[in-house]
């Protein structure tokens, strides 16, 4: 886009892995048209935000952190303020009219046009930068991935088309869209050259992807290609819809070594009542039939699932029909979340919306089942052997702080063993469980 007009650029990045990748590639076209990346608000010539809200707290987050920002506008040296993502799509009028300070809005699928926005903020033009939320961003320019450790998101589609009565995602980013599997294959064998060893692949959902472009589940396929790069040791997949899920996919899963033996799948609730006004497209006796299904083709799978409680309508019967499919499917992995009424979304309008007190209690027994299921199977792996990833060292307690392929980075636990030995980060090891301390795990190496 010609000269630069800023030469030190922070870029805030918010929200999911999913925004991360974006912010990634916002990164690297900052670097081509020659800026340089600062982490220093105080010394940042422009301040980028790419902002999240998908539930309440997220969207208060990102309002904060522009309002923090833009007291670098008012007395340090930034010079622009550039509002990006889902925020700047859902509320850029507001934004404009509101915080004086900032510069521009740039909506979820019009990332490419960040350097017209610096190049209009030094003029001190105001640019608002929105595209369809159907158009589909470019993913061939340079991506400088910001994990800094062994591992990366690999995001293969935007949108979503579900329409869950609690969730504005649809109307965010849009419909479906894939990105074609050349374009992904050349972004993992860039990341692999760069030092990523596990690719953790994301989307709204992965198991639809290629519908769209290929008129089949190409996931499978897909899965197959990336497992060819020879320095990607580990691939993670995340955000699986249940009734998306195939045998295919589970046989994919089985055979391929690369591929962990862990999947992402958000259930929600367990309760048909609740499950229907959520607008979910299953049944507790399909999710049961599913989970059987997936440990079948799969021995020892890890299965992280995410919940929604406190949804309107959610009776005490509700909430115990919950509670009763967690004690007996047992999930190695699980989050949940209270729920947010969301303006623009069918349920922020149900009837019998539930106060924030019973919110927390039903959060609170949910939590407190699945600490107690998560810690006894992590007594149950002491003595066995694992293969571990690692990470990183933390000296001043002499250990390595590394992964097993049933734990998602920021997500699950983690496995630590003695700083003994020559290892690297992205270095698989095998070791031997130790001892159980909560979520985490003790270990020395299989051989010691």
């Amino acid at each position: 886009m010609g000269i630069v007009l800023f030469m030190k650029v922070l870029l805030i990045s918010l929200g999911c892995d999913k925004n991360l990748v974006d912010s990634e590639f916002m990164l690297g076209e900052l670097f081509d048209n020659g800026y340089e990346i600062t982490d220093n608000e105080a010394e940042a010539e422009a301040i980028i935000i790419n902002t999240c809200c998908f539930i309440n707290d997220a969207k208060m987050e990102s309002i904060e952190t522009i309002i923090e920002m833009a007291e670098y506008k008012k007395s340090g040296v930034c010079k622009a303020l550039i509002v990006c993502g889902c925020l700047a799509q859902r509320y850029r009028e507001e934004i404009i009219k509101e915080i004086p300070e900032v510069d521009a809005v740039v909506g979820t699928t019009a990332y490419e046009e960040l350097i017209k926005a610096l190049n209009d903020a030094v003029t001190h033009k105001m640019s608002v930068n929105i595209k369809d939320i159907n158009y589909l961003p470019m993913q061939k320019g340079r991506r400088i991935y910001s994990t800094g450790t062994v591992y990366s998101y690999l995001k293969i589609a935007e949108g979503c088309n579900k329409k869950c009565t609690y969730c504005i995602i649809p109307s965010l980013r849009g419909s479906y869209r894939s990105v074609p599997m050349e374009d992904i294959i050349k972004q993992a064998e860039y990341l692999a050259s760069s030092g990523v060893r596990e690719l953790i692949i994301v989307a709204q959902e992965t198991t639809l992807y290629g519908i769209d472009l290929y008129g089949h589940d190409a996931l499978p396929e897909l899965l197959d290609r990336l497992c060819l790069i020879d320095d990607i040791k580990w691939i993670r997949i995340l955000y699986a819809y249940p009734e998306d899920i195939t045998e295919e996919l589970m046989d994919t899963i089985n055979r391929q070594d690369k591929i962990c033996a862990y999947i992402d799948m958000p259930i929600q609730h367990a309760s048909d009542s609740i499950l229907r006004r959520m607008g979910r497209h299953t049944t507790q006796k399909e999710l049961t039939d599913k989970i059987k299904l997936i440990r079948k083709k799969v021995p020892g799978i890890a299965i992280r699932t995410t919940l929604i409680t406190g949804f309107p309508g959610e009776t005490d019967e509700d909430h115990k029909i919950l509670l009763d499919f967690i004690k007996s499917m047992r999930f190695e992995r699980l989050g949940v979340f209270k729920y947010s009424p969301e303006e623009n979304t069918a349920a922020a309008d149900f009837e019998k919306q539930i106060d924030d007190d019973t919110k927390q209690t039903r959060f609170d027994e949910i939590m407190q089942l699945q600490q107690d299921i998560a810690f006894e199977m992590a007594e149950e792996r002491t003595g066995s052997e694992i293969y571990v990833i690692i990470e990183g060292e933390l000296p001043s307690d002499n250990l390595y702080v590394a992964r097993s392929s049933m734990d998602a980075p920021d997500i699950d636990g983690c496995v630590f063993l003695p700083l003994t030995g020559d290892y690297m980060s992205g270095d698989i090891v095998r070791v031997r469980i130790t001892e159980a301390v909560g979520y985490d795990l003790m270990a020395v190496p299989a051989n010691m």
